[in-house]
């Protein structure tokens, strides 16, 4: 089991294009799993963005961008949970937007496989 990184720089949100766009006028972004399940879900590996995009999204239609988040910069509450034996950043209440330290795209394969960004290729 990977223990995480509680420190990590940056922590990774995927969202679909038209739903951060649908919001672009709040002060913060509240994700579906925030109403959901009580909090926002994010990963702290780039490798892990990918494998959770083509498990949870892949059949998923419409563009889809990475929201990278530095930790520091939350308003909200961040915890770190296991979840299938594995380390995960958890936001507890909605995303200030300042706490967006950059967006990016996230392209696909043509087999629809999400393809890490060279932003976060290492």
């Amino acid at each position: 089991m990977f223990d995480g990184d509680r420190k990590a720089p940056l922590i990774y949100h995927i969202v679909a294009q038209a739903a951060w766009d649908a919001q672009h006028a709040q002060p913060a972004f509240e994700a579906a799993s925030l109403a959901d399940e009580g909090f926002i879900h994010c990963t702290a590996e780039p490798d892990m963005v990918r494998h959770v995009a083509n498990r949870f999204y892949r059949d998923a239609s419409g563009q889809f961008i990475i929201l990278c988040i530095a930790p520091a910069r939350l308003q909200a509450e961040l915890r770190w949970e296991i979840a299938d034996d594995h380390l995960f950043p958890h936001i507890y209440g909605p995303l200030n937007r300042d706490a967006v330290a950059a967006i990016l795209p996230f392209p696909r394969s043509s087999d629809n496989c999400f393809v890490l960004p060279p932003e976060l290729r290492v």
